[in-house]
């Protein structure tokens, strides 16, 4: 009896020492990637898988994910750009900088959009007058060319009016003036937008407010925005931005229904026939869409303020809107241009004025 007892004891001392030494199993891995696959003694809660919150506005929910998703191709590349014609980045940056861009002391930062990713550019112009660009790929380069319209030589205007009576002075004293264009075209139309009717720095501060709701940033700067996340606004969202009803409604219902990147496909002439059909959108409008984002130089800034003013200033009365068209009329394909000069000269004083001519 004592042996049958010693025998139990020893064999069940044998088993709880196999099971106690036995070494715990992991989990096999889930084939859910937000399953908790954390090793044993260690502290790790399930990730929860991305969702989007109803409650937030799509523009928000798509730059918070783009601000957490890692930029590829973070190394940098030098190219030497040569411009066609007379430039200067100097001259050309003067108020340009917005919620994307800054132009200071004669160098051009941006933060950029390329084939889905948030990249960023930098353009400085050299003594000889080759403009350096650092981007982090060739579309980053191909950004900068067209964004600084540095192929698109403009000697043919600076020929035809260095006499001009009213551009020959500004022509010759800064005549390597070229507008900077915007990012997208769906930028340049909200630019449109925001610009009616209303004093250009509190345009701009409109602009600059809805880009930063609704876009990525990097290093302080927002990409342009997309026809896309101009689109997901509401009107009332938009005016939470003071941006007007009208004025809101006509952005939103153009973003959602026009791809304004094609636009850059046609003639000049058939984009603005087309932009202007549109409610909501004048010659005016027109023109800094044209200018500013297809990067043409044929179609004017028809009706703008600092026009109308100068026509009031020549002609010694008030002017009706239409009227100051006529300041345009002589400059045929360069009107665009012509327009950009006139309000530079204006601005610094180099459009001969009757009262400074009497004087």
């Amino acid at each position: 009896m004592r042996n049958l007892l010693t025998a139990v004891v020893v064999c069940s001392t044998l088993v709880f020492a196999a099971v106690a030494g036995q070494a715990p199993q992991p989990p096999a891995p889930s084939a859910d990637p937000y399953a908790n696959n954390a090793r044993p003694g260690t502290l790790q809660f399930p990730l929860a898988a991305p969702h989007r919150d109803a409650r937030r506005h799509p523009a928000q929910h798509r730059r918070s994910l783009s601000r957490g998703v890692p930029r590829l191709g973070c190394s940098m590349i030098r190219a030497v750009l040569s411009p066609k014609g007379p430039y200067s980045l100097r001259v050309s940056g003067r108020l340009a900088g917005d919620a994307c861009r800054v132009v200071a002391d004669g160098t051009f930062r941006s933060t950029i959009r390329v084939e889905g990713r948030i990249e960023r550019v930098r353009a400085v112009q050299r003594p000889d007058g080759q403009i350096v660009v650092d981007a982090e790929s060739d579309g980053g380069v191909e950004h900068v060319r067209f964004v600084l319209g540095l192929d698109d030589d403009h000697s043919e205007f600076l020929r035809r009016f260095a006499k001009d009576d009213l551009l020959g002075e500004t022509v010759r004293r800064i005549r390597g003036l070229r507008p900077v264009r915007t990012g997208t075209v769906a930028q340049s139309l909200l630019r449109a937008v925001a610009g009616q009717l209303i004093l250009a720095k509190r345009a701009r501060e409109i602009e600059r407010s809805i880009i930063r709701a609704c876009t990525p940033e990097l290093d302080g700067l927002h990409a342009a925005p997309t026809c896309r996340e101009l689109g997901d606004f509401s009107p009332a969202q938009l005016a939470r931005h003071d941006l007007g009803a009208r004025r809101a409604s006509a952005l939103v219902r153009i973003c959602r229904a026009v791809e304004l990147e094609r636009l850059k496909q046609l003639p000049t002439e058939a984009a603005a026939e087309r932009l202007g059909r549109e409610r909501g959108l004048g010659p005016w409008s027109v023109g800094v869409v044209c200018l500013e984002g297809l990067g043409r130089f044929e179609r004017g800034l028809l009706r703008d303020l600092g026009l109308i003013k100068l026509a009031s200033e020549l002609w010694g009365r008030r002017v009706e809107a239409e009227e100051a068209d006529a300041l345009l009329a002589p400059y045929g394909e360069w009107a665009g241009l012509a327009s950009v000069y006139l309000l530079a000269g204006r601005r610094q004083g180099l459009v001969p004025l009757p009262r400074a001519r009497a004087a």
